[in-house]
């Protein structure tokens, strides 16, 4: 019995569980047509810089005629208008 619990406890300590929101600080917003100060979506959220920029890459070609941006927190990072 205490051998069962000691496997939960490694288990439950070892198991990777999602990542939180504020643990991604990368986010690719996609922003509506017809208005350039609203964002429509966030497309997608990432923990590293590199991932975000693959996400950016992706949404560009998937939204050709939309403006698309990719933030870190607050921080404009890319910009698809400009």
């Amino acid at each position: 019995m205490a051998q069962r619990e000691t496997l939960r406890a490694r288990s439950s300590r070892t198991s990777s569980s999602p990542p939180q929101s504020g643990d991604l600080p990368y986010s690719v917003e996609l922003w509506y047509e017809d208005e350039r100060e609203l964002v429509e979506r966030v497309l997608a959220r990432a923990s590293s810089a590199a991932l975000a920029r693959a996400i950016f890459k992706a949404a560009q070609g998937e939204h050709p005629k939309r403006r698309v941006t990719l933030r870190r927190g607050t921080r404009l990072i890319a910009d698809t208008a400009e």
